[in-house]
């Protein structure tokens, strides 16, 4: 299929899924006007971009994460970097599909930023079923969400914040929320009753070679996720947490990538930079808790 049929296919998706969406504004279901926008019956209009995503956010956003970052981010997911925690999360929702009888699934990625996580999971999972399967996903970055677009046209991709997600209550299977900010109160909203959230969320060694590096004798050095966990279990009843732990050898290049898109770089000396991206051996730990949790009462 070639790049403008993606992109077709994009906003196909778009037009046959309006149901789940919903006015940021006022709340009411959004309607198709055409091929290059959506309103709501208050006449609050949206436009679908020429790329294939929805602007639903109503005033810009300020991130720290750039296009540099977010194409860095790319680079390193499609290394497969993060292919073993992609693969553990696949396994868990095909064995709730199994159990749920479920033939069809909607999956939102909450935070998606340059969409990879979602691409290579909806891959994954399509390999695996031969269920019906929507991936959306949602970021509050355009830049992010123009990547996404761009390199991964099979999905439906919004931009909106995450304490205001423009979806209708109850839309989605599955809610994933990977090394992100989360509301808890808007995913509860929009998981469908039995629907799981999955939070991805770092180990007290990841990339702990990187916070030697960068943070030595200070605070920053070590890190517990024991507060996250603590809140989402405050939030949803906790199914499991498990670790998954591994070390990742990765080149020169890729070992920049790593650098330019975790938060651990920012504000760091370009001096301390230039010293880690000299080092001839790149090895690295990825270590992340994966909890499950469904909706409370």
């Amino acid at each position: 299929m070639s790049k403008n049929e993606l992109l077709s296919n994009s906003k196909a998706k778009i037009k046959q899924n309006l149901d789940i969406l919903m006015c940021p504004v006022c709340g009411n279901k959004l309607y198709r006007s055409d091929l290059k926008s959506i309103f709501c019956l208050k006449h609050h209009c949206f436009d679908i971009s020429r790329r294939g995503y929805v602007n639903l956010l109503l005033k810009p956003a300020k991130s720290h994460y750039d296009h540099k970052m977010f194409e860095s981010r790319n680079k390193l997911c499609r290394s497969l970097f993060f292919s073993p925690v992609i693969e553990r999360i696949s396994g868990l929702i095909i064995e709730e599909m199994l159990a749920a009888k479920s033939d069809s699934m909607r999956v939102l990625d909450a935070g998606c930023g340059e969409g990879s996580h979602l691409t290579q999971l909806i891959a994954q999972l399509q390999g695996k079923t031969n269920s019906g399967i929507l991936g959306v996903g949602v970021d509050i970055s355009k830049e992010g969400v123009q990547i996404a677009s761009r390199d991964y046209p099979g999905n439906i991709w919004c931009i909106a914040d995450l304490a205001k997600l423009p979806f209708m209550a109850g839309q989605f299977n599955v809610v994933l929320n990977i090394l992100s900010p989360a509301n808890y109160a808007e995913f509860s909203r929009i998981i469908a009753d039995e629907g799981l959230l999955i939070k991805v969320v770092p180990g007290s060694d990841y990339l702990k070679e990187l916070r030697s590096l960068f943070y030595s004798k200070t605070g920053k050095h070590a890190y517990s996720n024991e507060k996250v966990i603590k809140n989402f279990r405050s939030n949803f009843n906790t199914l499991s947490a498990e670790t998954i732990e591994y070390k990742a050898v990765m080149n020169q290049e890729s070992f920049g990538d790593l650098i330019n898109m975790t938060p651990l770089s920012w504000g760091v000396s370009l001096e301390k930079i230039k010293k880690a991206l000299n080092l001839e051996i790149h090895e690295v730990t990825v270590d992340l808790t994966i909890v499950v949790g469904k909706k409370m009462g």
